[in-house]
């Protein structure tokens, strides 16, 4: 057997050649034996079930059909030219058709052959029909190695040409498993191991490529995960023991004056439980002694806003300074606008600091942060930059957590010579698993109650033909003194298209609702800031009534007063994304509502958001049922330093997987801080390495 090494370029292996491995690099990001080996089936097909040509029926799945091949012409000519050939049974037949690559396909076709053909068959005039089948001998299909489950990996129609299909594919690493050691590479720890009962290492891989029978294939997967969030899971449990012990936490001594002056004396609302739940897992951290890093949850109008500025309180009154930043200018504005009469009634000096804020303005502002007279400190990233110096940072909260990385966070720990304590806050709900590992490294701490005197807001859904019915409810909204916001899904700004979709929405609304009985507010991100804070102002003090709008306003914006959100083209939007923007209304004491407006053809993946949108308000059952939709890196709009870039392990089936993967990684780094006994010894080389590789962990092992 040929010595083997991961690290060896494809083009060594058997049947590859230069050609190929070009190909391969290209297409799929595969260029040595270990990229092709973590190539894995995105499905199995079982070979024990074939049909006769003449039994097989149409449907959305591929089969695997058995028949004579016979009647290979050439049709058409140009754009319309294709390759035909006839797949014949006992009593019936399936038409094979080739579009592309006809010349090469044409030279591989023998007639009168007993061949397997994969595909997926449809109803075309009449006649049974395979587009594109991967075609084998009958005689091949018999001796093939693979028995059982047949894996069927993702490629591309370039590879499919050069007959590196999902069968071409297979025979790749096939080859590969021939130079493949039986053993070797096992890095979990044995008790690991033993303990959940797995096969070794390169057993796995090889029953993840050719599968004996399901079992065994999901005990193999299980180990392949594990192995996955095991190693993000350790730089968690590593990171969250440097916290531990770096130069000791800052102590908040007491709640003080200022505190207990505003609970008193200014809560404009009584706490919920569990408002008051947080505020006490907060207090517990700022006393311990210890660096606190939580992370705070809370759906829409949950009273997040409230939490951070008691938090900031406890900083104030124990002699230091507090900061607060958001991700956009608006919500740094509107956070600023919150706070400001609250602070002027406790006699603190509050200041806001954001990218727009003049040299003229920003000079006196820094200097005031420098010598403490500020007290609280709201902005953007620019409460980042170098020349922004606090004497003495004692608590940094983060809003929309997700639009910042771990990065950001670092650089408001080097604020203060000792790190002050880090409180960051999402309204976009997080399933549990997923928050385990976007921030394992953070305390959990949920806002799952909503402040008393809120209705719940009514979601329907309405298609095209309805829009008249749903305009005439605006205007009966309006006459009630309501405001109404009709969202347009501009994704991306560049898009033309999209942009006349908002024009042409906008010019028919201003038809449908005329000056000078209504007013119309109109905001996208073309427009320049001050235009856009223009038109968001005049919607504010109600000067109109109605706000024609893409998701710039998805965050950012809070008018009472606003009880309708109507979203245009509903089916193009992400579930975290519309239940954010329906919290824009609800904020009030009136009965608010959300019009989901589609067209009358909806994907599956479409009718399940609409549905999950109308049945709830509840945005974790929302965010638990986007996960599984749409996975975490589309959930979260970015990935966190390359975290989750999993190629086995499903964060929205593997929940318990990631349970004790987490338990693990905090016990195995309790038992062995440094991974120092012999049992751990690959363990940290493969560590290591995996931390190396994570730009933003570059210095924990």
């Amino acid at each position: 057997m040929a010595s083997w090494n991961a690290d060896t370029p494809i083009t060594y292996l058997k049947g590859v050649g230069p050609q190929r491995a070009q190909a391969l690099a290209g297409e799929l990001g595969i260029r040595t034996y270990e990229d092709l080996l973590n190539h894995f089936p995105f499905r199995y097909m079982d070979r024990s079930v074939l049909y006769s040509a003449g039994h097989v029926e149409a449907g959305p799945s591929e089969v695997q059909v058995r028949g004579v091949l016979s009647q290979i012409q050439t049709q058409g000519g140009g754009p319309k030219k294709r390759l035909t050939a006839q797949l014949i049974g006992p009593d019936g037949s399936v038409e094979l058709v080739w579009f592309k690559g006809i010349r090469w396909v044409e030279k591989s076709l023998k007639p009168g052959e007993d061949y397997v053909a994969v595909g997926r068959v449809t109803d075309f005039q009449g006649r049974k029909n395979m587009a594109h089948p991967e075609l084998e001998t009958w005689n091949s299909f018999q001796q093939s190695p693979v028995q059982g489950l047949f894996p069927v990996y993702s490629t591309t129609e370039k590879l499919s040409s050069m007959g590196l299909h999902a069968r071409g594919l297979s025979k790749l690493i096939q080859s590969l498993f021939l130079e493949w050691p039986a053993q070797g590479g096992d890095w979990l720890p044995a008790a690991i191991v033993q303990q959940a009962g797995w096969a070794s290492r390169n057993e796995c891989l090889r029953i993840m490529h050719f599968p004996s029978d399901p079992n065994v294939l999901a005990k193999a997967r299980q180990r392949l995960a594990f192995e996955e969030i095991f190693l993000d899971q350790l730089v968690f449990a590593f990171k969250r023991q440097a916290s531990l012990h770096q130069q000791g936490g800052l102590v908040f001594q007491a709640v003080g004056q200022a505190f207990n002056q505003f609970y008193a004396e200014h809560l404009p609302f009584e706490l919920t439980g569990a408002q008051k739940r947080v505020l006490k897992e907060i207090r517990k951290d700022t006393a311990s002694g210890l660096h606190m890093n939580r992370l705070v949850q809370g759906d829409v109008g949950s009273g997040k806003t409230m939490v951070a500025f008691m938090a900031l309180l406890m900083a104030i009154d124990n002699g230091f300074q507090g900061c607060l930043m958001a991700p956009t200018e608006i919500l740094a504005q509107q956070h600023f606008a919150s706070l400001q009469p609250w602070c002027e009634a406790l006699g603190l000096r509050i200041g806001l600091l954001t990218g727009s804020v003049k040299a003229s303005a920003r000079k006196p502002l820094l200097a005031a942060l420098k010598t403490g007279e500020l007290d609280l400190l709201v902005g953007t990233h620019a409460i980042l930059e170098d020349p922004v110096e606090f004497k003495q940072l004692g608590m940094a909260i983060v809003d929309e957590q997700h639009r910042f990385g771990v990065a950001q966070r670092a650089r408001l720990r080097k604020k203060n010579a000792i790190s002050p304590h880090i409180l960051v806050m999402t309204a976009t709900p997080i399933p549990r698993t997923l928050a385990m590992s976007l921030y394992g490294d953070l305390d959990l701490s949920v806002i799952d109650e909503l402040p008393p005197g809120r209705q719940p807001i009514q979601t329907v859904h309405r298609t095209d033909h309805n829009r008249l019915k749903v305009w005439g409810f605006l205007k009966e909204e309006i006459a009630k003194g309501r405001q109404i916001y009709i969202v347009y899904p501009l994704i991306e700004e560049s898009q033309k298209m999209d942009f006349k979709d908002l024009m042409d929405g906008y010019e028919s609304i201003c038809r449908d609702f005329p000056r000078p009985q209504y007013e119309i507010s109109i905001v996208h991100g073309r427009m320049k800031s001050e235009d856009k804070e223009w038109e968001m102002g005049r919607f504010s003090r109600g000067e109109t009534q109605l706000m024609v709008a893409t998701t710039v306003i998805e965050v950012g914006v809070n008018v009472p007063n606003a009880s309708v959100m109507v979203i245009e083209n509903a089916e193009r939007f992400g579930l975290s994304q519309l239940h954010q923007l329906r919290g824009r209304v609800g904020r009030g004491a009136d009965q608010s509502y959300c019009i989901l407006m589609t067209g009358d053809k909806l994907s599956d993946d479409g009718k399940v958001r609409i549905e999950t949108m109308c049945r709830t308000n509840d945005g974790f059952e929302i965010a638990d049922v986007d996960l599984q939709l749409r996975g975490p890196g589309d959930v979260m709009g970015t990935r966190q330093s390359g975290m989750l870039d999993y190629k086995v392990a499903n964060l929205g089936q593997d929940q318990q997987l990631i349970e004790w993967a987490r338990q693990k990684a905090q016990s195995t780094v309790l038992d062995d801080p440094r991974l120092e006994r012999p049992e751990h010894a690959a363990l940290r080389m493969r560590f290591t390495d995996y931390a190396r590789n994570k730009m933003a962990w570059g210095s924990i092992a």
